[in-house]
This record gives structure tokens, C-alpha cells and sequence, in this order.
């Protein structure tokens, strides 16, 4: 179940994955800058620019030794990648302070890919073991900025849609994080860190 496929790993595939991601992030950036030049709220652009660092850093993503062939890796993978670009301004916040931790959780996020480097990918895959940087405090660090931002997000751009793309986002990165470790388990280097790191999301917590 867990190698590499040639299906998944198609040059076709990737083609239809990067076509796909950018028409997604640029209706979301043009949104989100046109916000911007409105209201002059410039929380809009920090959001975007995190968003589009995630966009590049998947283009030019390593390959991985083994990547699974789940198809429910793939849906949390693809899915929970590409969710929070559905986010939207909304005119009003239920809490408009949180603009504040949505750029707390944007720096988190542009820090922990920094950290992951090019072993950042979608799908539940054996790859490269980090432990450096934020991955000495959380074993998914890059997860825990998502899921403040897309907390963050809802709070201060309050409405339904939101709401259900929040939800939908912390459903899918709790789901990936035990998929994927799954895989990751598979590697004896993977057990170490889980013993010098044992949280997964939140420190102290879960």
C-alpha cells in the first residue's frame, strides 16, 4: 500500500495538481489583495502571502522515498492543502481582535516551512525527518499555524462559509496528522523523535 505510484506520480498527475492549485490560488489571492486595496487592512496580504508560500513549496517539493497509494490519504492530503484558499473577507468578525493571532499563525506557518524545507508535501509520505526549528516544540508544526489561522480567520471574517471551511480544515489536519504518521511510523528514526517530541499539534496538550 505504502510505495511509490506511478499513477500518483505521474508527470500527468502533477500537471493536473499544479493546474488545479494555482486557478484555486489566484482566485483566492485576487480576492484577498482587491480586500486589501479596499479596506487597507493589511492582515489580508500577510494571510495571502502565507497561503502562496504553501503554494510554492508544494511546486517544488522533493520527492519522497515512499508516498501511500490511500485514496483517503490522498482526499485528507489534497483536500487540507488546498481548503483554506476557500476562505473569503467576510464583512464582519465575531471577534475582529483575532485578525492579530491570524497573523501569529501565518508567521508560525511561513516558520514552519522554512523548517520543512523541500520535504513539504500533500500526501502521506516517507520522507526526510525533520527536527529542527519548530519541530523540536510540535511534531506538526506547519499543522498547528493552520489551525490557529483558519480558527483566526473565522473569527475575525465571520460567515457561514468560513465557518464550514474552518471546520472542514482542523477535520482534515487532524485526520492527516494520524495518517501520515502511520507511514512515518514505519521509519525507526520516526520512533526517537516521537520520544524527545510527544505532542503532535499543541504543546502541553495534544
Amino acid at each position: 500500500m505504502y510505495q511509490v505510484s506511478s499513477l500518483f506520480n505521474s508527470r500527468l498527475a502533477n500537471l493536473i495538481g499544479s493546474l488545479a492549485l494555482a486557478a484555486l490560488w489566484c482566485l483566492f489571492a485576487l480576492t484577498h489583495i482587491k480586500t486589501w486595496h479596499i479596506f487597507g487592512d493589511w492582515t489580508y496580504l500577510v494571510f495571502c502571502g502565507a497561503e502562496t508560500l504553501t503554494a510554492l513549496f508544494f511546486l517544488f517539493r522533493s520527492s519522497p522515498k515512499a508516498v501511500s497509494s490511500n485514496p483517503w490519504d490522498w482526499l485528507a492530503g489534497v483536500a487540507g492543502t488546498f481548503a483554506p484558499l476557500l476562505f473569503e473577507p467576510a464583512e464582519w468578525g465575531l471577534l475582529p481582535e483575532a485578525k492579530h493571532f491570524l497573523v501569529f499563525g501565518c508567521v508560525l506557518q511561513i516558520a514552519g516551512m522554512l523548517s520543512l524545507n523541500r520535504s513539504f508535501g500533500l500526501i502521506a509520505a516517507r520522507r526526510a525527518i525533520k527536527t529542527e526549528g519548530l519541530y523540536r516544540i510540535v511534531r506538526h508544526p506547519l499543522y498547528s499555524s493552520y489551525l490557529l489561522g483558519g480558527i483566526a480567520y473565522a473569527l475575525s471574517n465571520s460567515s457561514w462559509r468560513n465557518l464550514a471551511v474552518a471546520c472542514t480544515v482542523i477535520m482534515l489536519l487532524l485526520l492527516r496528522i494520524l495518517r501520515e504518521e502511520r507511514v512515518l511510523r514505519q521509519d525507526e528514526a520516526y520512533h526517537s523523535y516521537i520520544k524527545q517530541v510527544p505532542y503532535r499539534l499543541i504543546p502541553l496538550v495534544y
